[in-house]
């Protein structure tokens, strides 16, 4: 899990699905990458069980697969926060 989470357009994706659920259109614009890439990257998220789908009509909607990897993903990006602002750390 944490090799996905190394790579930073599969982070700012899942932090994007942290937020609402998503399609690739969507997802690709806000992470200024090509529906291609993100295609892939949430492939592999799928693939991983850390995705879900969601079809609606044409369009498929993703999202995190629990309540548990919304937690580690923000808390990640918190703690990389702390660590480039130099904010004190926290329990």
């Amino acid at each position: 899990m944490f090799a996905l989470l190394s790579d930073a357009t599969r982070l700012h994706v899942l932090w994007l699905l942290a937020q609402a659920e998503s399609d690739v259109g969507s997802l690709a614009e806000q992470c200024t990458a090509s529906r291609t890439a993100v295609s892939q990257h949430l492939a592999k998220l799928r693939l991983a069980g850390l995705v879900e789908t969601r079809r609606e009509g044409r369009h498929i909607y993703y999202r995190l697969s629990d309540g548990h990897l919304r937690r580690l993903v923000m808390e990640a990006l918190s703690h990389a926060d702390h660590r480039v602002s130099g904010k004190a750390p926290h329990d």
